[in-house]
């Protein structure tokens, strides 16, 4: 998923990253359309290879984002669509042919934070409080080329700082196996300390020296977008493609998922003990010599499982939020 207001550069970023163009057939709209504009949801699949390896990326867009006067209830449409996705899961998973079911559950979602914000604004902070138990948000600082290297380094500060402050939990980067060799390492340290990533993305095609590169050229010379003294975008790109993918969606099933399954089960034992004790106030009325069976013992069972299941979920949000402060050192490098 991708949120951010428009002229954030969205578009240019997710085909630069997966070198496509999705969005041709995009219209813009005019000012008098986004004043009483709503934020909507457009859903674009493309196929990618990654070493060999053919991937279905679904790439969901929240057009309509932060453009209107009052932005108060733009998270509403993204957190409905993250839960509906959620509950088409479960309702397949609790299905009896569950051999061809599709996971169109949210991974990760993208928020694209303006380069010209000192720091997190209310409605970032709004919008990432809706959803960081429900999704796995990777901040992104878009058009990092409108910031020197000092800015860009003081902006990720009071980022992190604000997701501190606000206990907003986004995606924290595993820890590396003990058997890894020493370049994977390094390179996993160097994600963890560009976080929040500042990118600069671009579909133009340049020549530098002989070699052709993606970027932007300015009067003062050219951005390489691969090039990472000027941008993030290649750490942005391995750690979504490549590196953490896999961990991407075994956090969304662990720990975002079974969250909602639980309070789903929960809900579904609630309502049949109250319908249960409906009935057995109705046959009480009619019939005072009723016999039970043991039904009433397999709910509070359920009940007891349901609880431990949260327990645990608990207890696993905890730890993600002591790793959190343990990692903090190195993020803010």
């Amino acid at each position: 998923m991708v949120v951010g207001e428009s002229g954030l550069g969205k578009s240019t970023l997710i085909n630069s990253l997966f070198l496509g163009d999705l969005y041709k057939n995009r219209k813009i709209s005019d000012v008098q359309d986004r004043i009483e504009k709503t934020t909507t949801i457009e859903k674009k699949t493309m196929e990618i290879e990654e070493r060999g390896v053919k991937l279905r990326l679904t790439i969901v867009d929240t057009p309509g984002f932060g453009d209107a006067i009052n932005c108060e209830d733009s998270w509403r449409v993204c957190s409905a669509y993250v839960d509906e996705q959620f509950r088409q899961y479960f309702t397949d998973e609790s299905g009896l042919n569950r051999r061809h079911m599709q996971d169109n559950r949210v991974h990760c979602c993208l928020y694209f934070v303006p380069p010209w914000a000192h720091s997190l604004r209310q409605v970032d902070l709004e919008m990432m409080r809706r959803l960081h138990r429900k999704v796995n948000i990777v901040v992104v600082i878009a058009k990092a080329d409108s910031l020197t290297a000092a800015e860009v380094k003081r902006l990720k500060t009071r980022i992190l700082n604000d997701l501190d402050e606000y206990q907003i939990q986004v995606y924290q980067f595993p820890e590396c196996d003990s058997d890894e060799d020493e370049e994977f390492k390094q390179q996993d340290r160097e994600l963890k300390a560009a976080a929040p990533f500042a990118v600069v993305a671009s579909d133009t095609v340049l020549e530098i020296g002989g070699k052709r590169v993606r970027g932007r050229q300015y009067p003062w010379g050219i951005v390489d977008v691969e090039n990472p003294r000027h941008s993030d975008f290649t750490k942005l790109r391995t750690m979504l493609i490549s590196t953490h993918m896999q961990d991407l969606k075994d956090v969304t099933q662990d720990v975002h998922y079974e969250n909602f399954r639980a309070q789903c089960i929960s809900q579904i034992s609630q309502h049949a003990m109250r319908e249960r004790g409906k009935l057995k106030r109705d046959s009480m009325g009619n019939n005072t010599d009723v016999v039970f069976t043991d039904t009433d013992r397999l709910l509070l069972q359920k009940d007891e499982e349901i609880r431990r299941m949260q327990d645990m979920l608990t207890q696993m949000q905890q730890k993600l939020k002591a790793s959190d402060k343990k990692h903090d050192s190195i993020i803010d490098v």
